[in-house]
């Protein structure tokens, strides 16, 4: 009789090791603010002419409203703004190494500046700030009341940046020049100062893929989101599109900050 053919042993499995992931390997851009929130009573509301459920841009008439929050409430800060939220949620998924994340913008010389610059620390986050004491530090006041928050956004510093005084210098655009994959907000403003001359997202992802390229051994892709409406992608060959998964609303505790973690 013959012998029993030998079992087949399965194959070895290559499996590649993880990609290391170096310092600075993510750049983003924007406006800085520091987060300030705190459960309000219906008078603060009031006194201010805040909603409930709403998200301004802060007037004359909300200059006395940040300071009052902090000395009248029991406050939380965190680094905030849209650019920077989505940095810091990249950085938390990472984990290491810390600063893989680099985020530039501008601060005043002030106490709120010194609070920014130690959560965006804590959070990893390696934040270069371009300070100037003509405006304070911007800053957002998230007025909750039961499950609502009014938002109260104070820009001030955050729209002081300097091109030639931060940015340009040597030593921060090395931090740009070491990242692989940037991230800014606004793709339609940024297909109006190009010159696209379209407000089809897909083709401003188009457009801003076929840019010219320093690395040309590497190609861009290009990614949009639109909240709850399809994400782009636009590769040298083609531009697709992905539909944003559906949430149960009964699971969602807070949609604060919610698009910017989704870029992230």
């Amino acid at each position: 009789m013959a012998a029993a053919e030998e079992e087949p042993k399965p194959k070895k499995l290559k499996v590649e090791a993880p990609q290391v992931l170096s310092e600075n390997i993510l750049f983003g851009m924007g406006n800085p603010l520091l987060d300030i929130s705190a459960v309000v009573d219906k008078d603060f509301l009031d006194k201010y002419s805040l909603k409930p459920n709403d998200q301004i841009l802060a007037e004359d008439k909300h200059k006395e409203l940040f300071d009052e929050l902090v000395k009248k409430f029991k406050v939380e800060y965190h680094a905030g703004g849209s650019t920077q939220n989505s940095i810091k949620v990249a950085q938390w998924m990472i984990q290491q190494p810390h600063k893989a994340a680099t985020f530039f913008g501008c601060i005043g010389i002030d106490k709120f500046g010194e609070i920014l610059k130690r959560k965006a620390a804590e959070a990893h986050v390696d934040a270069h700030y371009y300070e100037q004491s003509e405006q304070p530090t911007g800053t957002c006041a998230a007025c909750i009341t039961g499950d609502n928050r009014s938002l109260v956004a104070h820009l001030a510093a955050a729209n002081c940046y300097k091109k030639e005084k931060h940015l340009d210098l040597e030593k921060n655009w090395m931090l740009v020049e070491k990242a692989r994959v940037c991230y800014i907000a606004e793709a339609a403003t940024f297909a109006r100062e190009q010159g696209f001359e379209t407000k089809d997202i897909k083709e401003i992802a188009k457009k801003t893929q076929a840019l010219p390229k320093v690395n040309s051994k590497r190609q861009r892709i290009v990614i949009f989101t639109q909240g709850r409406d399809d994400t782009i992608m636009a590769t040298e060959n083609e531009v697709s599109a992905f539909a944003v998964l559906d949430q149960d609303q009964k699971e969602i505790i807070d949609t604060n900050g919610a698009g910017d973690a989704f870029v992230g």
